[in-house]
């Protein structure tokens, strides 16, 4: 399907649906093609990479361990928020 910029203003559902149907649209602008619509894959980028054999997925779930650092910085950055609002 081909639609001018205007045409595409008019009647976005109708591209939409043509899109979701498995069409690709064209938009023009004068008479140049100036851009592309299609249809988004359904997976995901982490999907697509397990199911190419790229990543596999942990064994297990595991927490993330919070650094002491981290731990000091939020206690000053509170203290200091503290100091200020009063």
């Amino acid at each position: 399907m081909e639609l001018t910029v205007t045409q595409l203003r008019k009647d976005l559902t109708r591209a939409l649906e043509a899109v979701k149907a498995g069409d690709e649209v064209v938009i023009t602008e004068r008479g140049a093609p100036i851009a592309r619509l299609g249809g988004v894959e359904s997976s995901t980028l982490l999907a697509q990479l397990e199911a190419d054999g790229v990543l596999t997925p942990p064994a297990q779930s595991r927490a993330v361990p919070r650094l002491p650092e981290a731990e000091a910085a939020k206690d000053a950055l509170s203290s200091l928020l503290g100091r200020l609002r009063r």
